[in-house]
């Protein structure tokens, strides 16, 4: 008992007077792609932050809301709207309305959609500014080996071409990575891949819902997705198309559909992620 004792005492003289360092518990990250039919809405949870990229349509606002409360999340350290395509911006107005939101982000691109209005009308019911998503804009996060920032919108596009003023989102947790495309399509693709922002990822969301006009093949051989996301629901456009799902299947990602699997979580370590459907 003595030497186990006097063991301890050596153990914790080292712990405070010779510089080791406390071990502390490994990060963790979660990402739900949520089933809002044909539209985007994913929650990203750190152990400190929860963020909302995108709100899904009109009308969406309450099932995000509920989703929210059935994990715990209170507040939101961010909202990303990635652009102001009804289908994405939707269901924010209400989720700012209803939930502590800290921060708000977008491109510097307005429309004059009702659905866009009402999300600018919420922001400031909140007595908030937004903040412009941009390349080089980065989301605040607490642990050491996360990052999130935004590769895009890289330069300005047309004041219709709203797909590829989309805020690109890039997340870094340790030796794993998540991709967020918005709508982006192949101009804006092609712009990143130019300045060389784009190397693999182990999980893609898929731009613009699998449109033929994004996820291009050199996007694909620099991204390489381990798993790819499509976030997509009934629609008229044929969205996902056979070319995206086509090339898809060329670079050997597990694709995962919003509107055959339900909600989908991916949850990282920041060695190894793990799927999993949850309905």
């Amino acid at each position: 008992m003595k030497k186990i004792r006097i063991v301890s005492l050596i153990l914790l003289f080292a712990l405070f007077f010779t510089g080791i360092k406390e071990v502390t518990a490994a990060s963790y990250v979660n990402v739900h792609f949520l089933n809002v039919g044909q539209g985007d809405a994913v929650l990203v949870q750190t152990p400190n932050e929860n963020i909302l990229i995108d709100g899904g349509g009109k009308g969406k606002g309450p099932q995000i809301v509920s989703y929210l409360k059935k994990n715990k999340v209170t507040t939101l350290s961010a909202v990303v709207s990635t652009h102001p395509d009804a289908d994405h911006v939707g269901g924010l107005a209400y989720v700012i309305k209803t939930v502590k939101v800290n921060k708000v982000y977008a491109p510097n691109i307005s429309h004059t959609t009702s659905a866009y209005k009402d999300f600018l009308l919420a922001v400031k019911s909140k007595n908030m500014k937004i903040t412009v998503a941009k390349l080089g804009v980065e989301i605040p996060t607490q642990a050491k080996d996360i990052t999130l920032k935004f590769l895009g919108p890289v330069r300005v596009y047309g004041k219709s071409d709203l797909n590829n003023w989309s805020g690109v989102l890039h997340l870094k947790h340790n030796k794993k990575s998540f991709l967020f495309m918005g709508d982006a399509e192949n101009a804006a693709e092609s712009d990143l891949l130019a300045k060389k922002l784009i190397s693999k990822v182990d999980v893609l969301k898929v731009g613009h819902h699998g449109s033929k006009y994004s996820t291009s093949a050199k996007f694909l051989e620099k991204t390489v997705p381990t798993y790819s996301v499509l976030s997509v629901g009934k629609n008229g456009y044929g969205h996902p198309t056979s070319d995206v799902l086509n090339r898809l299947k060329k670079v050997r990602s597990n694709v995962h559909r919003t509107d055959k699997s339900g909600n989908i979580v991916f949850s990282s370590n920041g060695i190894k992620i793990t799927p999993r459907m949850v309905r």
